[in-house]
């Protein structure tokens, strides 16, 4: 998945994501990465649960 990366620069990634958006917000930007690409992947497989009302114009 990471190619060609190795242990240190993974790590210098971290350190650098760790000083721009600080200990406390990784939590959230883990959870929002994580429903993003679970969002993309169901998009993918043509899973939406979520279905937008036709506007009065499409009915």
């Amino acid at each position: 998945m990471f190619g060609s990366l190795g242990v240190t620069e993974l790590l210098l990634i971290l350190v650098i994501v760790v000083v721009i958006f600080g200990a406390s917000k990784l939590p959230q930007l883990g959870k929002g990465l994580g429903e993003g690409i679970s969002n993309f992947r169901d998009g993918l497989k043509g899973k939406d649960d979520k279905t937008l009302p036709k506007s009065p114009e499409e009915k």
